[in-house]
């Protein structure tokens, strides 16, 4: 290769490459981006062109340096965070859980119907009923307990100490789907059990009132957004049964990405439900009332989901993290 030809082909690119790293990415126009962008793929190229061909040290040495800088201009050049977390917020989370609906309301359906027939074996079996708690203790918890957990301690350390304890629930339903999802049909499972359980104590000893009235508060949110963590811990687990038309790896990468989205966005949802439980259910005397914020809660989210998420996709937009191609030049 003729060295000094090369040079003086490809010269006035670099100088103008280094005018623009020496500029700032933050002070360059959309267009001059694109641009310093283009301009350091191809030094890249040249780079690697001169090294396998006439490595000339003092050329190698220029480029080097200049690949380098605008290597570091290119990664350096990200959009403000506040970019970024706006699109989590309008498409990211939105996209993600719209896109596993189906998941996230088979998973909404199945665990509502096991908890009904719980509630039902429970309230017409008293035998189960003694099985489970002595005639006292059930007497303490549908007279009592029940009511009085969302007021025994304050609002504030309630809510957080809720927020907590939910996030953990959605968080071994989400993660552990990676192990085929089974940790989380057992973690929904316990979930679904315990609201039974309650359900079929109260109404058999005629408090059924008092326990919709306390559950559907937090409760329409918050197991929204449990059986949303199920659904993308169900649907991590199937991919690694079935990838379907995607390489195994690949598709574990897009769902493990998917995953943290919807955890990302449950922690704020959870936040949500866990200050209506600490600061709403115990403390809101008007029963009517505090459902009317649980339904306005609850129905906010499902819009929130279905506007911002349907739009997404519609657009195309998978929920997936921004693509950044990383080109890797080769010799010519």
């Amino acid at each position: 290769m003729d060295v000094d030809a090369f040079v003086a082909a490809h010269n006035a690119e670099w100088r103008r490459l280094e005018q623009l790293i020496n500029r700032g990415a933050r002070k360059l126009s959309g267009a001059e981006i694109d641009e310093l962008v283009e301009l350091y793929q191809r030094a890249a190229t040249h780079l690697s062109v001169v090294r396998s061909s006439s490595p000339e040290p003092a050329l190698v040495g220029r480029l080097s340096s200049l690949v380098a800088r605008g290597r570091a201009a290119v990664t350096g050049a990200h959009a403000p965070m506040w970019r970024d977390v706006a699109r989590f917020l309008t498409v990211s989370f939105p996209a993600t859980a719209y896109r596993m609906r189906r998941w996230w309301l088979g998973a909404a359906v199945i665990s509502n119907l096991v908890s009904l027939v719980i509630a039902v074996w429970v309230a017409r079996n008293p035998d189960v009923q003694t099985s489970l708690l002595s005639p006292m203790q059930i007497r303490q918890l549908v007279e009592h307990d029940f009511a009085n957990y969302y007021t025994d301690h304050a609002a504030g350390a309630f809510a957080f100490q809720v927020w907590v304890n939910n996030v953990w629930v959605s968080a071994e339903a989400l993660i552990f789907g990676i192990l085929l999802g089974i940790p989380t049909i057992f973690a929904l499972w316990g979930n679904q059990l315990n609201l039974g359980v309650s359900a079929g104590l109260m109404f058999a000893h005629g408090k059924g009132a008092i326990f919709f009235g306390l559950i559907l508060p937090h409760g329409m949110l918050e197991l929204t957004a449990v059986y949303l963590a199920a659904a993308a811990g169900l649907r991590l687990g199937w991919t690694i049964i079935d990838p379907g038309h995607r390489r195994r790896s690949h598709a574990l990468a897009e769902e493990g990405r998917a995953a943290m989205s919807i955890a990302l966005g449950l922690i704020i949802v959870l936040a949500v439900s866990g200050a209506i439980e600490g600061f709403v259910t115990g403390h809101v005397s008007v029963t009517w009332i505090r459902i009317g914020i649980g339904v306005i809660a609850e129905s906010a989210f499902l819009t929130y989901v279905i506007v911002f998420g349907r739009r997404a996709v519609r657009e195309g937009d998978t929920g997936d993290m921004e693509a950044v191609p990383d080109t890797a030049p080769v010799a010519a």
